[in-house]
């Protein structure tokens, strides 16, 4: 049977280069992982994770000493989603536009929205995971960037990914369109930057060791109703991350909520919270824990109101693994299948036809998995 999909080929890829221009600016800032791309469909693929080395003082002795022992940690990822998008048209329909519309330019239409529902779903699902960021810089309901020529907001956030050791190049930063239209309208250098950067990567403007881009699908949680919260007397040390709290204080501490601790400059981000922490519970911080150690009595604990939550982070912190959904290898119903990729992003989608009784069906697909890998070399700039 002939290829019916090859005149199709460029209505696919003029929907693909409209949908690529929408503002998807997590997909091209994190990682592609080719090597997990392999797994099935609710299989976990795991990658090591080194943790930190402890030096000792050197004394000789005949002997080398019996140390150097790690747990080697890891991080899974997971192809947990296989989504299409199907377009259907029987003969009868086709007949009816072709004598007015034309149906090739509402096929291409739908095409176009289909490749639109399956990026900004990802978009979303990798937005998703600023639940565990390291930290957070900002205010919250201020928008960044409102002084013209300062870009202090994106400095402060990278120092969080210095402090925490994050590489120095490939840092990211996607912020929401309402921070985006306070940078262009109030950073004039971006005005005269002499880039084509926007129009072909979607970056606004590379800044301060980041490229700034931005993304529609930047989430604005709920915030925890935690009031009057404090830790128990303990005492906590720099780099814990699990903290007890007293029976004190009405309220929840949600996964994903930005706290401050009395006493202590950072905002720290909550990877695990607590339902009710009258009840004298535990919450845990993402990773790398506390900056500053916590004293042996009662810690009042604040819960950031709930603000945008822009992201930074190294590349290499995020990793996104998509590929086309798996077939049989005795192949299906379809006639004919064909794969479009989009050249900035990395997304591929699958175009397949099956041929029914008087009439077809189209479907547009997608498979994708995501992960943060290395909560220290993220952060969250508030707004």
């Amino acid at each position: 049977m002939s290829n019916t999909l090859t005149n199709l080929i460029p209505d696919l890829y003029e929907a693909l280069d409209t949908v690529s221009r929408e503002l998807t600016g997590l997909i091209p800032a994190v990682t592609l992982d080719s090597g997990v791309e392999r797994a099935a469909v609710g299989q976990e693929v795991r990658s090591f994770v080194t943790p930190a080395s402890t030096a000792a003082d050197i004394t000789p002795a005949q002997q080398a000493p019996n140390t150097g022992d790690q747990t080697i940690a890891n991080k899974s990822i997971t192809i947990s989603k296989a989504r299409g998008v199907p377009v259907r048209w029987n003969g009868e329909e086709q007949r009816g536009l072709n004598s007015g519309a034309g149906y090739g330019g509402i096929l291409q239409g739908q095409f176009s929205q289909a490749m639109r529902t399956l990026t900004n779903e990802i978009e979303t699902d990798l937005a998703g995971l600023y639940l565990s960021s390291s930290r957070a810089y900002g205010t919250a309901g201020t928008t960044p960037f409102g002084t013209a020529g300062d870009f202090t907001d994106a400095s402060n956030a990278l120092k969080i990914l210095k402090d925490n050791g994050a590489p120095l190049s490939d840092n990211q930063m996607v912020i929401n369109t309402s921070a985006g239209a306070s940078f262009l309208g109030k950073q004039a250098e971006a005005n005269v930057a002499g880039t084509d950067a926007i129009q072909r990567q979607g970056i606004i403007m590379p800044t301060t060791g980041m490229d700034i881009r931005e993304s529609a699908q930047i989430l604005t949680p709920a915030s925890g109703t935690g009031s009057s919260a404090t830790t128990n007397a303990a005492g906590y040390a720099i780099g814990a991350t699990v903290i007890t709290l007293a029976s004190a204080g009405t309220g929840t501490i949600l996964a994903g909520d930005v706290i401050t601790l009395a006493g202590d400059g950072n905002k720290y981000v909550v990877a695990s919270g607590d339902a009710d922490v009258s009840g004298g519970g535990t919450i845990t911080l993402a990773a790398p824990g506390l900056r500053v150690a916590i004293t042996t009595s009662a810690t009042a604990i604040t819960v950031v109101a709930a603000s945008a939550r822009n992201m930074v982070f190294n590349r290499s912190a995020i990793v996104l693994a998509t590929r086309t959904p798996a077939v049989p290898s005795e192949g299906d119903d379809a006639v004919d299948a064909t794969m479009i990729t989009d050249p900035r992003s990395g997304l591929t989608f699958e175009v397949r036809l099956y041929k029914e009784y008087r009439q077809v069906h189209y479907e547009v697909s997608a498979a994708w998995g995501f992960s943060m890998v290395k909560p220290e070399h993220t952060a969250l700039l508030l707004g």
